[in-house]
This record gives C-alpha cells, structure tokens and sequence, in this order.
C-alpha cells in the first residue's frame, strides 16, 4: 500500500478516532501523560504495520489495541507491573467508546482547574488538537499553552481526580464548563479559526456526538437540550454555507431548500423543552434564536423582532460583549442600519472586543448599507487585517473592492503584476 493512501488514512484515524482511543487508553492506564504517550506512538506504528499489512477494517480497534499494549509495555518498564497489573487485566473485551469520551470530557472539566485550562484541556485531549494550535486560539505563545496544559494534567495526578463520570450530585460543579467546551468545540468545527477552509466538520460532528451522548445522560436537563439544539439548528446548513469553490455565501444567498430539515425539526421540538418550565437559560435562549432563522422561509421573512426579543433576554442573563454585538446586527434589522451602528460604535471601547473581527465586519456592512463606501473600506480593511480564515478573508476582500471600487485589490494587484511581468518579458526577448 502505498505512503500516500497509508497517510491519508492514518490522518483521517486521527480526525475521526483520537478521542475514543485516548479515552479507553487513560481508562486503563489511570494517567494522561502515560496514556497520551501511548496513543501517539500508535498512531506513528499505524504509519508502518498499515503500509505493510494494508489499512485494518477498523482503524480505531487497530490504534485502541496497539495504544493498550504501549501502556502494558510502559508500566512494566517503569517497575509498576505488580502494583498496577490488576488494572491492566481488568479493561472490557469491548471498550465503552461513547462514556469513555464523554468522561475525558468531564475529567477536563473538572472545578480545579481554570475555565481556559478546562478549555485548553478538551482541545488538546479530546479534539487532539496539537498544542501550537491551540495556542493559537488563546493569542499566547506556544510555549506558555504547553506550560499551561502541563499544568493541567499535573493538577488532575496530584489531586487524584478519578477517570469516571461524576456521582449526580457533582454534575452542578462541572456542567456548565462541560456545556461551554462543547459549544467551543462546535464553533471552531462551524467556522474554522485559521486555515483555507470555512468549516472543519469533523469537529463540528465531534462536538455534535457529544452534545448527543450528554444529553442521553441528563435528559431532564433544559441546558443540555438547549445546546444540542443550538448546535443542530447551526449544523443543518453546513452544506450550504460555501459555494461548490469554497466561496462563503451569506445566509441571504444560501439555499434554504438544501438545509436539513430533519436536524432542524429536532432542534425545534428540543428548544421547546428547552424553554419550558421557568426562566430559561442561555444555550435555550440562543437555540431559540437560531430556531427562528432556521425556520424562515426566507431571509426577508426572518422575525426579526422577536430575535431582538431574544437576544435582549439573552444579554440580560449572560452580558458578554460578543452577544452585545449579535444584538446590534438584530437591532439594525429591526430599526434600521443607522441603530445598530450606534450600538456596535458603543462597543468598539471594550477591549475585549479589540481582536474581534467580526466587530469591524458588521461595522463596514452597516456604513456600506447607510452609503458610507469610504468608511466601510477602512472598517473593511481592520477586519481583513484580523481574519485569519481564508475563506472568511476572501469574502472581506470581495466586499472591500465593492464598497471601494478604486482600490487596489489583491486580485486587481496580482493580475497587474503579471501583466507588467509579461510586458518585461516581451522587451526582454526584442
């Protein structure tokens, strides 16, 4: 078999099984360091035994196999085998894939450790995400991600936290970060924070199974529903979302009749159980909002006001700067362009908005609507300066030369380049 395929199908493992193999791994091993050594080394065995022996039915059973035998291996070499060889006889003919993820996750969530540390934690364990990417979605250095997660992992072996699901009453301490985790997981599947694609679905279905698997387990949970149907109502257009090139299409110009309605009538009925029986919390208040826009027969049609409705609700119970700012999108269609960039040039002080692109983006789209072209460039061009999404960055770029139409677009500078190179040319060989 050859390099290419086996690399092919050892990256996809990696996408699709990490989790799963590294949680039934730290089931046996009791140790993350240990266990996520042992599954990194499988990964790099795959790379050989499959260009030899060709790629296994079952990829994730392979890497699950030969990870068990690496922690075998390491125990015995670390002298432990005696203390720790009834834990190594014990693990299930067949590993309990879905809790085991679904306990990595609660592990990582654990009240001893930070909300960006329990963050941090699930990308790295739970997405295998490496860490220099991480890092890159908290804005730090590598090296100060790697110290943290470090940290991390320390803490969880010095307090002795255990690899199991917590007793019912421990789901209050922990549920609330492991909801966070989860929809932060969805979101960088949903819209990728870097890279050539909008998407990266994979994480987006991770965080989907998850949502699943929680909300299996605490069915009376109205939060719980909430976030699954939040994360449905958002999915069901990812088909849509991108044109056939990788274009990205706005929801105005997507195609509503391809949206899956069957993920969007489930997301429906759980957002009922979400809100009903008292004050409703903030993943059913944002699945509402997404609900009704999934919904819609169309863009024009959206109600508009009672997504304000919710998203004044919403900023009242949870007052973060970025629902602020999706609250002024829904002001704008409400009251019109010129309300909403009011209410977005309230927030351009609040520093932790200064990063944020999408502040400057809704900015240059309401300028743009209110016949402002030259102060929609310049927000125009604060954004592009921000994004680091190809697909996200090409559409800023496309509407900075519509709004701007004398500006040098990169477009426009590349083709003259070419040009004036093939003009050399031609005088070069006279």
């Amino acid at each position: 078999m050859t390099s290419e395929v086996v690399g092919r199908a050892v990256a996809d493992a990696h996408r699709r099984e990490w989790a799963a193999v590294l949680a039934a791994t730290v089931r046996v091993t009791r140790d993350l360091d240990l266990a996520e050594e042992c599954v990194q080394d499988a990964y790099a065995a795959a790379l050989e035994a499959w260009r030899r022996d060709g790629v296994p039915s079952r990829p994730g059973a392979w890497l699950t196999t030969a990870a068990r035998h690496n922690a075998l291996d390491a125990v015995r070499q670390a002298r432990t085998q005696q203390a720790k060889l009834h834990l190594l006889l014990e693990p299930p003919a067949l590993p309990a894939v879905a809790d085991d993820r679904l306990r990595l996750v609660f592990l990582c969530c654990h009240p001893a450790l930070a909300r960006e540390a329990q963050v941090a934690l699930t990308l790295r364990l739970v997405c295998g995400v490496p860490t220099p990417d991480v890092a890159q979605a908290f804005l730090v250095p590598e090296a100060t991600m790697a110290a943290r997660i470090t940290r991390a992992k320390k803490k969880i072996a010095a307090s002795r936290i255990p690899f199991r699901m917590p007793a019912p009453g421990e789901f209050p301490a922990r549920l609330d970060a492991v909801l966070t985790v989860i929809h932060l997981l969805f979101t960088a599947g949903h819209t990728a924070p870097a890279g050539p694609a909008l998407t990266r679905d994979d994480l987006a279905e991770r965080a989907l199974d998850l949502a699943r698997m929680l909300g299996a387990l605490l069915p009376r949970e109205r939060e719980v529903s909430g976030l699954l149907a939040l994360l449905l109502a958002n999915h069901a257009r990812r088909a849509t979302r991108t044109a056939i090139d990788g274009r990205l299409l706005r929801l105005e110009e997507q195609d509503r009749a391809a949206w899956d309605r069957k993920a969007i009538a489930e997301a429906d009925e759980l957002v009922v159980r979400a809100l009903r029986g008292g004050d409703p919390g903030r993943f059913a208040l944002q699945a509402a909002i997404a609900a009704l826009h999934a919904v819609a027969p169309t863009y024009d049609e959206t109600d508009w006001p009672q997504i304000l409705v919710l998203y004044d609700e919403l900023l009242r119970r949870w007052p973060s700067p970025v629902v602020a700012l999706n609250r002024a999108v829904a002001v704008a269609m409400v009251r019109g362009p010129a309300a909403g960039l009011a209410e977005i040039e309230a927030l351009e002080d609040d520093p932790r908005l200064a990063g944020y692109r999408y502040l400057p983006a809704a900015k240059a789209d309401l300028l743009r609507r209110l016949g402002r072209p030259a102060e929609a460039a310049a927000a125009y061009e604060r954004a592009i300066a921000l994004t680091t999404n190809e697909a996200e960055r090409m559409y800023l770029l496309g509407r900075f030369a519509e709004t701007k139409p004398e500006a040098d677009s990169d477009e426009r500078r590349v083709r003259r380049n070419l040009s004036d190179e093939r003009a050399a040319r031609r005088i070069r060989t006279r």
